[in-house]
Protein backbone atom coordinates (compact mmCIF):
# COMPACT_ATOMS: atom_id res chain seq x y z
CA UNK A 1 0.00 0.00 0.00
CA UNK A 2 1.23 3.91 -0.93
CA UNK A 3 0.49 6.76 1.01
CA UNK A 4 -0.03 9.89 -1.99
CA UNK A 5 0.07 13.57 -1.26
CA UNK A 6 -2.69 15.09 -3.14
CA UNK A 7 -1.28 17.38 -5.60
CA UNK A 8 -2.73 16.58 -8.71
CA UNK A 9 -6.57 16.90 -10.02
CA UNK A 10 -6.64 13.57 -10.89
CA UNK A 11 -5.57 13.08 -7.21
CA UNK A 12 -7.76 15.70 -6.29
CA UNK A 13 -10.86 13.43 -8.52
CA UNK A 14 -10.10 10.21 -6.76
CA UNK A 15 -10.08 12.46 -2.94
CA UNK A 16 -13.60 13.42 -4.02
CA UNK A 17 -14.43 9.47 -5.55
CA UNK A 18 -13.67 7.22 -2.78
CA UNK A 19 -16.60 8.24 -0.50
CA UNK A 20 -18.92 7.14 -3.51
CA UNK A 21 -17.22 3.96 -3.02
CA UNK A 22 -17.54 3.49 0.97
CA UNK A 23 -20.97 4.89 1.24
CA UNK A 24 -22.23 3.17 -2.36
CA UNK A 25 -24.89 0.55 -0.40
CA UNK A 26 -25.87 3.56 1.97
CA UNK A 27 -29.19 4.81 1.42
CA UNK A 28 -29.08 8.15 3.72
CA UNK A 29 -25.51 9.58 3.17
CA UNK A 30 -25.51 12.83 1.18
CA UNK A 31 -21.88 13.79 -0.44
CA UNK A 32 -20.33 17.11 0.42
CA UNK A 33 -20.27 19.49 -2.34
CA UNK A 34 -16.78 18.93 -3.90
CA UNK A 35 -16.60 22.61 -4.18
CA UNK A 36 -17.32 23.58 -0.67
CA UNK A 37 -14.48 20.84 0.16
CA UNK A 38 -11.87 22.63 -2.16
CA UNK A 39 -11.93 25.78 -0.23
CA UNK A 40 -11.14 24.38 1.96
CA UNK A 41 -7.53 23.53 0.57
CA UNK A 42 -7.08 26.26 -1.76
CA UNK A 43 -5.09 29.04 -0.13
CA UNK A 44 -6.45 32.17 -2.04
CA UNK A 45 -10.15 31.16 -0.21
CA UNK A 46 -8.63 30.17 3.05
CA UNK A 47 -7.17 32.70 5.09
CA UNK A 48 -5.99 30.09 7.70
CA UNK A 49 -3.56 29.15 5.24
CA UNK A 50 -1.46 32.48 6.20
CA UNK A 51 -0.13 31.66 9.14
CA UNK A 52 -1.21 27.89 8.87
CA UNK A 53 -0.51 24.83 6.70
CA UNK A 54 -2.71 21.42 5.41
CA UNK A 55 -1.77 18.30 3.47
CA UNK A 56 -3.34 15.32 2.07
CA UNK A 57 -3.41 11.82 1.38
CA UNK A 58 -4.40 8.90 -0.40
CA UNK A 59 -4.46 5.47 0.13
CA UNK A 60 -3.37 3.15 -2.44
CA UNK A 61 -3.45 -0.30 -2.57
CA UNK A 62 -3.13 -2.68 -6.00
CA UNK A 63 -3.96 0.81 -8.15
CA UNK A 64 -7.29 1.40 -6.04
CA UNK A 65 -7.69 4.48 -3.70
CA UNK A 66 -8.93 2.49 -0.55
CA UNK A 67 -8.59 5.77 2.20
CA UNK A 68 -7.67 9.33 2.10
CA UNK A 69 -7.01 11.90 4.92
CA UNK A 70 -5.96 15.33 5.60
CA UNK A 71 -3.94 17.19 8.72
CA UNK A 72 -3.94 20.77 9.56
CA UNK A 73 -1.58 23.49 11.65
CA UNK A 74 -3.92 26.22 12.52
CA UNK A 75 -2.09 28.50 14.68
CA UNK A 76 -5.30 30.60 16.14
CA UNK A 77 -6.48 26.85 17.13
CA UNK A 78 -3.54 25.67 18.52
CA UNK A 79 -2.93 28.86 20.76
CA UNK A 80 -6.29 27.89 22.72
CA UNK A 81 -4.60 24.51 23.62
CA UNK A 82 -2.76 23.07 26.85
CA UNK A 83 0.08 21.94 24.34
CA UNK A 84 0.55 22.75 20.60
CA UNK A 85 -2.61 20.91 18.67
CA UNK A 86 -2.94 20.05 14.96
CA UNK A 87 -6.05 18.64 13.34
CA UNK A 88 -7.09 15.73 11.08
CA UNK A 89 -10.10 15.70 9.23
CA UNK A 90 -11.51 14.50 5.79
CA UNK A 91 -10.84 11.00 7.23
CA UNK A 92 -12.06 8.33 5.11
CA UNK A 93 -11.48 4.36 4.93
CA UNK A 94 -12.36 1.21 3.81
CA UNK A 95 -12.88 -1.03 6.60
CA UNK A 96 -9.52 -2.39 7.17
CA UNK A 97 -7.67 -1.29 9.96
CA UNK A 98 -4.54 -1.62 8.41
CA UNK A 99 -5.68 1.27 6.18
CA UNK A 100 -7.11 3.51 8.46
CA UNK A 101 -3.98 3.29 10.82
CA UNK A 102 -1.71 3.98 7.76
CA UNK A 103 -3.01 7.07 7.30
CA UNK A 104 -3.52 8.48 10.91
CA UNK A 105 0.35 7.09 11.27
CA UNK A 106 1.13 9.59 8.18
CA UNK A 107 -1.01 12.72 9.43
CA UNK A 108 0.54 12.38 13.01
CA UNK A 109 4.13 12.26 11.49
CA UNK A 110 3.94 15.47 9.80
CA UNK A 111 2.06 17.05 12.72
CA UNK A 112 5.08 15.94 15.00
CA UNK A 113 7.68 17.11 12.79
CA UNK A 114 5.42 20.56 12.57
CA UNK A 115 5.87 21.15 16.25
CA UNK A 116 2.74 19.83 17.32
CA UNK A 117 2.29 17.42 20.68
CA UNK A 118 -1.56 16.40 19.84
CA UNK A 119 -4.01 16.32 16.95
CA UNK A 120 -7.91 17.08 17.46
CA UNK A 121 -10.08 15.27 15.40
CA UNK A 122 -11.94 15.03 13.09
CA UNK A 123 -12.24 18.54 12.03
CA UNK A 124 -11.81 21.20 9.60
CA UNK A 125 -9.19 23.35 8.77
CA UNK A 126 -11.98 26.34 9.04
CA UNK A 127 -15.06 27.02 11.31
CA UNK A 128 -16.69 24.57 13.62
CA UNK A 129 -20.11 24.55 11.56
CA UNK A 130 -18.72 22.58 9.07
CA UNK A 131 -16.90 18.88 8.58
CA UNK A 132 -16.57 18.91 12.22
CA UNK A 133 -16.88 15.69 14.70
CA UNK A 134 -17.05 12.09 14.25
CA UNK A 135 -20.31 10.62 14.22
CA UNK A 136 -20.86 8.17 17.26
CA UNK A 137 -24.32 7.65 17.13
CA UNK A 138 -27.62 7.65 14.72
CA UNK A 139 -26.45 6.22 11.05
CA UNK A 140 -30.02 5.61 9.94
CA UNK A 141 -30.55 9.39 9.61
CA UNK A 142 -29.55 11.84 6.76
CA UNK A 143 -26.67 13.95 7.81
CA UNK A 144 -27.65 17.78 7.67
CA UNK A 145 -25.49 20.46 5.47
CA UNK A 146 -21.87 20.52 6.33
CA UNK A 147 -22.20 17.85 8.73
CA UNK A 148 -20.04 14.96 9.00
CA UNK A 149 -21.33 11.38 8.27
CA UNK A 150 -19.61 8.28 8.51
CA UNK A 151 -19.41 4.81 9.00
CA UNK A 152 -20.47 3.32 12.18
CA UNK A 153 -16.51 1.01 12.14
CA UNK A 154 -14.39 4.06 12.31
CA UNK A 155 -15.75 4.52 16.25
CA UNK A 156 -13.48 1.98 16.50
CA UNK A 157 -10.47 2.76 14.54
CA UNK A 158 -10.22 6.34 16.65
CA UNK A 159 -10.97 4.44 19.44
CA UNK A 160 -8.58 1.06 19.15
CA UNK A 161 -5.67 3.71 17.74
CA UNK A 162 -5.44 5.38 21.20
CA UNK A 163 -7.79 8.61 20.80
CA UNK A 164 -10.19 9.52 23.26
CA UNK A 165 -13.50 11.78 22.89
CA UNK A 166 -12.25 15.35 23.73
CA UNK A 167 -16.01 16.07 23.43
CA UNK A 168 -19.18 15.33 22.62
CA UNK A 169 -21.79 16.89 20.01
CA UNK A 170 -25.28 16.92 20.29
CA UNK A 171 -27.76 17.35 17.52
CA UNK A 172 -31.48 17.99 18.12
CA UNK A 173 -34.47 17.36 16.47
CA UNK A 174 -38.04 18.68 17.06
CA UNK A 175 -41.58 18.24 15.03
CA UNK A 176 -42.85 21.85 14.95
CA UNK A 177 -46.28 21.23 15.37
CA UNK A 178 -45.77 19.90 18.85
CA UNK A 179 -46.57 22.58 21.75
CA UNK A 180 -43.49 24.50 23.43
CA UNK A 181 -43.60 23.75 27.27
CA UNK A 182 -45.51 25.65 29.21
CA UNK A 183 -42.37 27.68 30.85
CA UNK A 184 -41.84 28.88 27.53
CA UNK A 185 -45.37 30.10 27.38
CA UNK A 186 -45.72 31.83 30.61
CA UNK A 187 -42.03 33.69 30.01
CA UNK A 188 -43.30 35.06 26.52
CA UNK A 189 -46.42 36.45 27.56
CA UNK A 190 -44.51 38.56 30.50
CA UNK A 191 -41.67 39.47 28.15
CA UNK A 192 -45.19 40.04 25.07
CA UNK A 193 -45.99 42.84 27.88
CA UNK A 194 -43.41 45.30 27.41
CA UNK A 195 -43.94 47.77 24.75
CA UNK A 196 -40.50 48.21 24.00
CA UNK A 197 -40.20 44.43 23.14
CA UNK A 198 -40.22 43.52 19.38
CA UNK A 199 -39.77 40.35 17.51
CA UNK A 200 -39.84 39.95 13.83
CA UNK A 201 -38.17 38.46 10.67
CA UNK A 202 -36.44 39.87 8.23
CA UNK A 203 -39.15 40.14 5.59
CA UNK A 204 -39.01 43.52 4.03
CA UNK A 205 -35.02 44.52 5.14
CA UNK A 206 -32.30 44.30 3.38
CA UNK A 207 -29.81 42.20 4.11
CA UNK A 208 -27.49 45.36 4.65
CA UNK A 209 -29.59 46.31 7.75
CA UNK A 210 -29.93 42.70 8.67
CA UNK A 211 -25.42 42.19 8.76
CA UNK A 212 -25.91 45.76 11.24
CA UNK A 213 -28.32 43.91 13.42
CA UNK A 214 -26.64 40.69 13.41
CA UNK A 215 -23.28 42.13 14.54
CA UNK A 216 -24.97 44.16 17.03
CA UNK A 217 -25.80 40.80 18.55
CA UNK A 218 -23.28 38.91 18.18
CA UNK A 219 -20.70 41.54 20.02
CA UNK A 220 -23.12 41.47 22.64
CA UNK A 221 -24.41 38.28 22.86
CA UNK A 222 -20.59 36.65 22.52
CA UNK A 223 -18.36 39.23 23.82
CA UNK A 224 -16.61 38.95 27.24
CA UNK A 225 -16.19 35.38 26.56
CA UNK A 226 -12.41 34.07 26.62
CA UNK A 227 -10.43 34.18 23.29
CA UNK A 228 -13.44 36.10 22.13
CA UNK A 229 -12.62 38.43 19.12
CA UNK A 230 -14.81 41.38 18.16
CA UNK A 231 -17.18 40.74 14.59
CA UNK A 232 -16.61 43.46 12.52
CA UNK A 233 -18.82 44.77 9.95
CA UNK A 234 -17.89 43.68 6.86
CA UNK A 235 -17.56 39.77 8.68
CA UNK A 236 -21.49 40.28 8.66
CA UNK A 237 -21.86 41.39 5.65
CA UNK A 238 -19.89 38.17 4.64
CA UNK A 239 -22.08 36.65 6.39
CA UNK A 240 -24.88 37.99 5.01
CA UNK A 241 -23.60 37.61 1.46
CA UNK A 242 -23.08 33.73 1.66
CA UNK A 243 -26.53 33.43 3.35
CA UNK A 244 -28.03 35.25 0.73
CA UNK A 245 -28.59 32.50 -2.37
CA UNK A 246 -30.13 30.21 0.40
CA UNK A 247 -32.39 32.57 3.29
CA UNK A 248 -35.91 32.18 3.99
CA UNK A 249 -36.73 35.44 5.12
CA UNK A 250 -39.71 33.54 7.11
CA UNK A 251 -37.06 31.99 9.61
CA UNK A 252 -34.24 34.66 10.54
CA UNK A 253 -36.26 35.89 13.21
CA UNK A 254 -34.89 39.21 15.29
CA UNK A 255 -35.89 40.55 18.71
CA UNK A 256 -35.91 44.26 19.40
CA UNK A 257 -35.86 46.07 22.80
CA UNK A 258 -36.54 49.84 22.68
CA UNK A 259 -35.89 49.49 18.39
CA UNK A 260 -32.49 47.86 19.38
CA UNK A 261 -31.19 44.53 18.29
CA UNK A 262 -31.25 41.67 21.15
CA UNK A 263 -31.73 38.70 20.30
CA UNK A 264 -31.45 36.53 16.53
CA UNK A 265 -32.81 32.79 15.75
CA UNK A 266 -30.81 32.31 12.37
CA UNK A 267 -32.35 29.09 10.39
CA UNK A 268 -31.73 28.05 6.50
CA UNK A 269 -33.73 25.24 5.00
CA UNK A 270 -31.99 21.77 4.97
CA UNK A 271 -30.00 22.16 1.98
CA UNK A 272 -28.94 18.40 1.82
CA UNK A 273 -32.87 17.80 1.20
CA UNK A 274 -32.00 19.96 -2.13
CA UNK A 275 -27.76 18.56 -2.19
CA UNK A 276 -29.32 15.24 -2.23
CA UNK A 277 -30.12 15.23 -6.06
CA UNK A 278 -26.79 17.11 -7.03
CA UNK A 279 -24.63 14.36 -6.64
CA UNK A 280 -21.46 16.40 -4.73
CA UNK A 281 -20.92 18.68 -7.52
CA UNK A 282 -22.77 22.07 -7.45
CA UNK A 283 -21.75 21.96 -11.49
CA UNK A 284 -24.01 24.27 -13.96
CA UNK A 285 -26.30 21.24 -14.14
CA UNK A 286 -25.92 20.58 -9.76
CA UNK A 287 -26.80 24.66 -9.90
CA UNK A 288 -30.11 24.29 -11.86
CA UNK A 289 -30.96 21.38 -9.68
CA UNK A 290 -30.21 23.33 -6.76
CA UNK A 291 -32.38 26.55 -8.53
CA UNK A 292 -35.32 23.80 -9.29
CA UNK A 293 -35.77 22.64 -5.77
CA UNK A 294 -35.66 26.03 -3.97
CA UNK A 295 -38.50 26.79 -6.32
CA UNK A 296 -40.02 24.04 -5.41
CA UNK A 297 -39.38 24.89 -1.85
CA UNK A 298 -38.30 21.01 -1.60
CA UNK A 299 -36.90 21.09 2.22
CA UNK A 300 -39.24 20.40 4.73
CA UNK A 301 -36.78 20.93 7.95
CA UNK A 302 -35.50 24.22 8.76
CA UNK A 303 -32.01 24.36 10.51
CA UNK A 304 -30.83 26.62 13.20
CA UNK A 305 -27.65 27.67 12.74
CA UNK A 306 -27.37 30.36 15.26
CA UNK A 307 -28.95 31.74 18.23
CA UNK A 308 -27.64 34.33 20.33
CA UNK A 309 -29.19 36.60 22.69
CA UNK A 310 -27.40 39.97 23.88
CA UNK A 311 -26.24 38.94 27.59
CA UNK A 312 -27.53 41.98 29.21
CA UNK A 313 -30.84 40.29 28.46
CA UNK A 314 -30.18 36.80 29.91
CA UNK A 315 -32.90 35.54 31.94
CA UNK A 316 -35.64 37.82 30.82
CA UNK A 317 -37.43 35.00 28.36
CA UNK A 318 -36.51 36.29 24.94
CA UNK A 319 -35.34 33.04 23.74
CA UNK A 320 -39.09 31.78 24.88
CA UNK A 321 -40.60 34.82 23.19
CA UNK A 322 -38.63 33.79 20.09
CA UNK A 323 -39.62 30.14 20.40
CA UNK A 324 -42.78 31.30 21.26
CA UNK A 325 -43.17 33.72 17.88
CA UNK A 326 -41.75 30.55 15.86
CA UNK A 327 -45.19 28.43 16.73
CA UNK A 328 -47.29 30.97 15.69
CA UNK A 329 -45.95 32.17 12.59
CA UNK A 330 -44.01 29.51 11.24
CA UNK A 331 -46.05 26.60 11.72
CA UNK A 332 -48.57 27.81 10.30
CA UNK A 333 -47.37 28.28 6.65
CA UNK A 334 -47.06 24.30 6.58
CA UNK A 335 -43.59 24.67 5.07
CA UNK A 336 -41.33 23.36 7.39
CA UNK A 337 -42.56 20.04 9.70
CA UNK A 338 -39.46 19.29 11.49
CA UNK A 339 -36.69 21.66 13.03
CA UNK A 340 -33.28 20.84 13.68
CA UNK A 341 -30.42 22.41 15.99
CA UNK A 342 -26.76 21.71 14.41
CA UNK A 343 -24.55 20.31 17.22
CA UNK A 344 -23.80 21.94 20.22
CA UNK A 345 -21.20 20.74 22.42
CA UNK A 346 -21.39 19.21 26.19
CA UNK A 347 -19.53 21.97 27.43
CA UNK A 348 -22.14 24.76 26.60
CA UNK A 349 -24.57 23.34 29.40
CA UNK A 350 -26.75 26.10 29.44
CA UNK A 351 -27.56 25.97 25.81
CA UNK A 352 -28.19 22.02 26.10
CA UNK A 353 -30.70 23.31 28.91
CA UNK A 354 -32.36 25.63 26.66
CA UNK A 355 -32.85 23.21 23.71
CA UNK A 356 -33.43 20.35 25.80
CA UNK A 357 -37.08 22.39 27.23
CA UNK A 358 -37.97 22.58 23.40
CA UNK A 359 -38.98 18.75 23.95
CA UNK A 360 -36.87 17.60 21.25
CA UNK A 361 -34.91 14.61 20.38
CA UNK A 362 -31.25 14.11 20.93
CA UNK A 363 -31.34 12.67 17.57
CA UNK A 364 -27.49 12.62 16.58
CA UNK A 365 -24.38 12.33 18.58
CA UNK A 366 -20.70 13.64 17.05
CA UNK A 367 -17.49 13.69 19.02
CA UNK A 368 -14.30 15.58 18.39
CA UNK A 369 -11.41 13.48 19.68
CA UNK A 370 -8.01 14.02 20.87
CA UNK A 371 -4.63 12.28 20.84
CA UNK A 372 -1.46 13.30 22.31
CA UNK A 373 1.57 12.26 20.91
CA UNK A 374 2.91 11.64 24.45
CA UNK A 375 1.23 8.34 25.32
CA UNK A 376 2.69 8.77 28.87
CA UNK A 377 0.05 11.62 29.78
Amino acid sequence: MQLIEVQSSSHIKAFHHLPFEIYADDPVWVPHLQQDVEKVFDPSKNKLFRTGMAKRWLAVHNGKVCGRIAAFVNEKYSKGMEQPTGGLGFFESINDKVVAFALLDEAIAWLKSNGMDAVDGPINFGEKNMFWGLQIENFVDPPSYGMNYNPEYYKGFFAEYGFEVYYNQFCYKRRLDIPVHEDFEEKSKRMMQDPKFAIRNIRGRSLERVAEDFLTVYNNAWGGHHGFKKMKLREAQKIMKALKPVIDRDIVIFAFYDEKPIAFYVNIPELNEIFCYVNGNLNWLGKLKFLYHKWRRTPKTMVGIVFGIDRAFHGRGVESTIVKYTEKNVVPMKRYTDTVMVWIGDFNPKMITIVEKLGPEKYRTLATFLYLFDRTK
